[in-house]
């Protein structure tokens, strides 16, 4: 039998210890599936830099995800064809998804099968490459504007984004996207909130950087230049009780595990998993299942018939109070 807000007794929980009532005991928050839109693999954790803030820890050093192989990946495409979840979108991160050495045969997988695909890349190194760019142009050249790439620029200044990325990593960045802009890619930009500024000070800032380096980018369409919030955990983050759609004036439909889930592949795992979204790697209570149906049918912990809880602070600070977004 379910616990419920009504049948547990509140003395000491604290915030995000219960799956279904807040430390104030009220009924937590909680996000239906509407419709599977996008699916986002994680290509593995490995990355060729170690930034300052990554939510996910990626670094030349950090395995926990292991690489997720191609094969594995069809699988699981093929499933959402099969059962008819009206997908429209594959996503692919990481780590560096570039790093990946199946990682090309995974974006030509998901693009015949007439998918939109987003990439999220630092556009450094790993995809400058020789073999990766010709991959990508034959790729581009067979699939069009159904290949799309965002790349993480934190900032529109070297030193803000050398701060976050590391010395040496801004140039590196910029050659990667005029590369990508030159072949007529369709390329978007990732920058953060953390800097101080407001959001007209941030996308003027891009807009400047982008008139210079001739992009075809628009810093005015969120969708072109996404500003997303910091997780770094080092501020209280209020829980969301179901009382707080209204409150905030907010639905769970805007949420992203409204409209999406994520697969990952453990270390030593002998298979991939289901996630609710992008932002909760690493935390097992948030495992749904190794299909997609499994995870429609997930019922236990922070689960209801398929139903996610708002159970961690970066439900609450990234997509609620925050607005962001990975799609």
């Amino acid at each position: 039998m379910r616990e419920t807000a009504q049948s547990v007794t509140v003395t000491t929980l604290a915030k995000f210890e219960h799956p279904d009532i807040t430390a104030k005991g009220e009924p937590r928050a909680t996000v239906p599936l509407e419709r599977l839109q996008t699916v986002w693999f994680n290509t593995g954790t490995l990355c060729n830099i170690t930034c300052t803030n990554c939510y996910i820890e990626s670094s030349p050093t950090n395995d926990r995800l292991a690489y997720i192989g191609a094969e594995e990946v069809v699988t699981l495409l093929d499933e959402l064809i099969s059962g008819q979840h009206r997908t429209e979108e594959i996503g692919f991160t990481g780590g560096e998804p570039f790093m990946n050495p199946e990682f090309l045969a995974m974006l030509g997988a998901a693009l015949d099968r007439r998918f939109d695909v987003l990439v999220l890349t630092n556009a450094m190194q790993p995809l400058q490459r020789g073999p990766i760019k010709k991959g990508l142009i034959e790729l581009k050249e067979k699939h069009g504007a159904r290949l799309r790439l965002r790349i993480s620029l934190d900032h529109f200044t070297r030193d803000l984004h050398e701060a976050e990325r590391g010395p040496k990593t801004f140039d590196k960045a910029i050659a990667g996207i005029d590369w990508l802009n030159a072949q007529g890619f369709e390329i978007a930009i990732a920058g953060r909130t953390c800097w101080n500024e407001d959001e007209r000070e941030a996308r003027n800032g891009y807009a400047a950087l982008v008139a210079s380096r001739g992009w075809r980018i628009d810093p005015a369409n969120p969708k072109q230049l996404m500003l997303l919030p910091e997780m770094d955990g080092s501020h209280e983050v209020p829980e969301i009780s179901a009382a707080c759609w209204g409150i905030l004036k907010k639905s769970p439909n805007q949420m992203m595990c409204a409209t999406s889930r994520m697969v990952v592949k453990r270390k030593g795992a002998a298979k991939p998993t289901v996630l609710p979204c992008t932002l909760l790697p690493y935390e097992p209570a948030f495992e749904m299942g190794g299909t997609f149906a499994e995870a429609a049918r997930a019922d236990d912990g922070m689960f209801t018939d398929g139903a996610v809880k708002l159970c961690h602070p970066h439900c609450a600070k990234f997509c609620v109070l925050g607005g962001g977004s990975c799609s």
